[in-house]
């Protein structure tokens, strides 16, 4: 049996420790693979661009479903990790356990807590990789139903039998993982050639999961704003602050996420934007005051719709960043105005597309690099997004990488490509800065 770990305090012993390992480390860096790029242990030859963009507007579908339903409901260092996007989502190499486990897991801006699949697996979406066991860890500790990381799960139970904690995660595509909570050694690779373990950091571990998650990944990595994310249980050691750098699809480079010092976005060209908390902590909040086409510049409207999340208007933090949506996600009005500004200042015939999913597309005829670049004007920030992070191969046709919707608002990973966007969650301020991702 498991040992169970019972101490009120979890939190503080943690954090004591965290300083301890990581007081002698300079930070640590870990690749983000693109799933399509030949680079990724996952790349299938054989699909196309087409079946590749499919996938991923898909998965963008049902992951706005799960804002939908999360945004409705009240709920001195440095280190890097390893991320790899499949069909939308980024999938992050870390080790768990004693000795070290090695998981390749979705790393979600999404979610808050880490969990992975677990023996005994009851109910399991089929793995590719093994599944963690952890009767052979000597460091895994199942937690009491007392804990305080227990009652910051939110959606929990407890097992009478042994008095352990047990969690719910559901997503809005109908996905689920149920296990018993815990705390674990967390190992990340590093920039200076060594790995950084991290003790005690709290765990899910799944015995029940479904839905749509892909066989290539074990589980999810909870970087959100919440209590249980691994960037809050790092938060005193790495100053609060992260920071990632997203490569354009085509690129054989490896984009990468940092931790600490390692992560603090400066230099010429920053512009940075307030980071809006709200009452659901685990999503990154900003303000988005206008979208420029050229020089018109299209507000934000800020009547908000009856039935939607408050997320939609015009107030404070009326747009969420996220990496693991492909797509961006804009209010139908703002999106209209948008588009016929586009179809205006690129004066050619339209074409639509065969998967009725992308609004704005144009035959293979079109060069990119000739078509506008949009500026989202957030509060404080001018972000310039050149064609390529706007725009998107789809076939045979080139099509606006952004889609309406009247119930939230997501800035997602396609228009986050090539900009280097640090969080500074001690300030609450989000930074960007135009560069090279493939060079960083």
């Amino acid at each position: 049996m498991a040992t169970i770990f019972t101490s009120f305090s979890l939190f503080s012993l943690f954090i004591i420790q965290l300083i301890i390992v990581l007081s002698s480390a300079a930070g640590f860096t870990v690749d983000l693979i693109h799933r399509d790029s030949p680079q990724s242990p996952f790349y299938n030859p054989s699909a196309t661009k087409t079946d590749r963009l499919t996938n991923a507007v898909r998965r963008s579908f049902n992951r706005a479903s799960h804002f939908k339903k999360r945004s409705s409901t009240l709920a001195p260092n440095g280190i890097q990790s390893e991320i790899i996007p499949t069909s939308g989502e980024y999938l992050m190499n870390i080790s768990i356990g004693t000795p070290r486990f090695e998981v390749l897991a979705i790393a979600d801006t999404g979610s808050d807590l880490t969990w992975t699949q677990c023996k005994p697996c009851e109910d399991c979406y089929k793995q590719n990789a093994p599944i963690f066991d952890p009767e052979q860890s000597s460091t895994y500790r199942a937690l009491e139903c007392q804990t305080r990381a227990c009652e910051a799960v939110g959606s929990s139970s407890c097992r009478q039998a042994d008095n352990i904690c047990e969690y719910t995660m559901r997503y809005g595509d109908q996905s689920q993982s149920t296990g018993e909570l815990a705390v674990e050694t967390f190992t990340f690779g590093s920039s200076l050639g060594r790995a950084l373990s991290v003790p005690k950091t709290v765990l899910g571990c799944g015995h029940s999961n479904s839905g749509t998650f892909n066989e290539t990944a074990s589980g999810i990595i909870g970087l959100g704003g919440g209590p249980l994310s691994i960037v809050t249980q790092l938060r005193e050691a790495i100053n609060g602050k992260f920071s990632y750098c997203l490569v354009g699809l085509e690129s054989n480079s490896t984009s990468k996420i940092s931790f600490g010092e390692d992560s603090v976005v400066s230099g010429e060209g920053v512009v940075s934007t307030p980071i809006v908390k709200k009452e659901v902590d685990t999503f990154y909040y900003l303000t988005l005051e206008s979208i420029t086409v050229g020089n018109k510049s299209l507000a934000y409207k800020t009547k908000q719709p009856s039935n939607t999340d408050p997320a939609y208007s015009g107030e404070e933090g009326n747009i969420i960043i996220d990496s693991g949506t492909t797509l961006t996600f804009l209010p139908a009005d703002l999106y209209e105005a948008m588009e016929n500004e586009l179809v205006k200042a690129i004066n050619k015939e339209t074409t639509p597309d065969p998967q009725q999913s992308l609004g704005l597309c144009y035959d293979s005829n079109t060069n990119v690099d000739d078509l506008p670049a949009l500026t989202f004007n957030f509060r404080g920030a001018e972000v310039v997004l050149p064609p390529s992070s706007s725009f998107v191969q789809n076939g045979d046709l080139i099509c606006l990488a952004m889609v309406p919707n009247n119930e939230f608002a997501i800035f997602g990973n396609l228009s986050q490509m090539n900009l280097l966007i640090g969080y500074d969650l001690e300030n609450n301020v989000l930074s960007f800065m135009p560069t090279d991702c493939g060079k960083q």
